[in-house]
């Protein structure tokens, strides 16, 4: 779990404001202040935005990048257990296993129902088959475990 720093420090800065005006508001309504239904809304907005930063900041990963991978579009994904990227057609043979790689440890797994907890990920380019006609072929295949995230079975 990667935090953002700059998001950590920006919620952590509006929690303080959030608290400064909370007192401010409870002073308002004490003192009858013709702003203090403002500052309410001040308030609650404020503490929405630090506890947003914060939540944000926790949450992020950022996208895993291979060596020699090229990077290629996902075509493709049933959101359980099968996914598809698209090879461009000069993409050299020694690219194809990074770039399958680096698709396979991108994909997040949070709302994925496979039943067996994998998922699969090929990459494909097409092929002309004939004057208007294309053919898919699968340049290679892997498995990838949402429980523990190691990859198997590339080919």
């Amino acid at each position: 779990m990667a935090a953002d720093p700059i998001l950590l420090v920006a919620g952590t800065w509006l929690g303080a404001a959030s608290g400064v005006l909370a007192l401010l508001t409870v002073t308002g309504f004490l003192a009858r202040w013709g702003i203090r239904f403002r500052l309410v809304g001040i308030t609650s907005f404020t503490a929405l935005l630090a506890l947003s930063c914060l939540a944000f900041a926790i949450s992020y990963t950022p996208r895993v990048s291979v060596p020699g991978a090229v990077q290629v579009p996902v075509v493709f994904d049933n959101g359980t257990d099968l996914v598809v990227a698209a090879a461009p057609a000069d993409l050299p043979a020694e690219a194809v296993a990074p770039s399958l790689e680096q698709v396979a440890r991108n994909l997040r797994g949070g709302g994925r129902s496979s039943s067996a907890g994998e998922v699969r990920v090929r990459l494909r380019r097409v092929e002309a088959a004939g004057p208007g006609v294309g053919r898919p072929v699968v340049l290679a295949e892997t498995t990838r475990d949402l429980a523990t995230g190691s990859l198997a079975g590339a080919s």
